[in-house]
């Protein structure tokens, strides 16, 4: 039997998925919202089923994902999302509470960021203001978050928001140290398609060569412990 729980099995209403790989925190989250969505809530325990869900969902608005879950790499996970489903929400919810981590996550794409020490009814304030179409960010640490600095962060975002969801896959297999052979056996295309989305990818983040590509992506998705794997 999967891991992936459905709260019920009319699908077909489903509008968020909870992405979390702690069950008695999903439970939480899934009796919490309930009110809020109003209808189905589906569950994922890792990354590969949330990325399942999703395309057998087209209907999903909303997203509620935790960095730490299995298969999402620091922030890795979101900006996939981003890039494969532009059209959904995606509402960060970590025990992460570090401010710097918290403005590349909104840097990244995400519509908010919410603290699992964060009360329920609070998270159901934020993903109401989500829903209505608006950003969130805990009202304490607004201001550290929307303090205006240097963030290498807001740079790579607007670099990466040029890449094509293909050129992202690909990026993500460079990071991973895979060569275009093994690239393009990957994403079943043709290596010199490959060859081609590396040279795009080049010029779009501004780097000289894969190699590079890879550590700046691992440099500024990753979380420092991984940094090195």
């Amino acid at each position: 039997m999967s891991d992936c729980l459905l709260v019920t099995d009319n699908l077909a209403m489903a509008r968020a998925i909870i992405a979390d790989d702690h069950p008695l925190f999903r439970a939480a989250l899934t009796q919490a919202l309930r009110d809020t969505l109003s209808d189905p809530i589906l569950e994922a325990a890792n990354f590969q089923q949330l990325l399942e869900l999703l395309a057998k969902n087209p209907q999903i608005e909303l997203v509620l994902l935790d960095l730490t879950m299995p298969g999402n790499r620091g922030l890795t996970g979101l900006v996939s999302l981003r890039h494969r489903y532009p059209e959904v929400l995606v509402v960060v919810v970590s025990a992460n509470e570090q401010v710097t981590v918290m403005r590349q996550a909104m840097n990244y794409g995400a519509s908010a960021y919410i603290p699992k020490s964060l009360p329920l009814v609070e998270l159901q304030q934020a993903v109401q203001v989500v829903l209505a179409g608006e950003t969130w960010l805990p009202e304490h640490l607004l201001a550290a978050v929307s303090a205006d600095e240097t963030d290498a962060s807001a740079d790579f975002a607007q670099r990466l928001e040029q890449l094509t969801p293909h050129q992202y896959r690909v990026l993500e297999c460079l990071a991973d140290g895979m060569l275009n052979k093994q690239i393009a056996y990957e994403l079943n295309v043709q290596e010199t398609t490959i060859k081609q989305h590396v040279s795009a990818i080049l010029r779009k983040l501004n780097v000289i060569n894969r190699t590079q590509a890879g550590v700046v992506f691992k440099q500024m998705l990753y979380s420092p412990d991984e940094q090195d794997h």
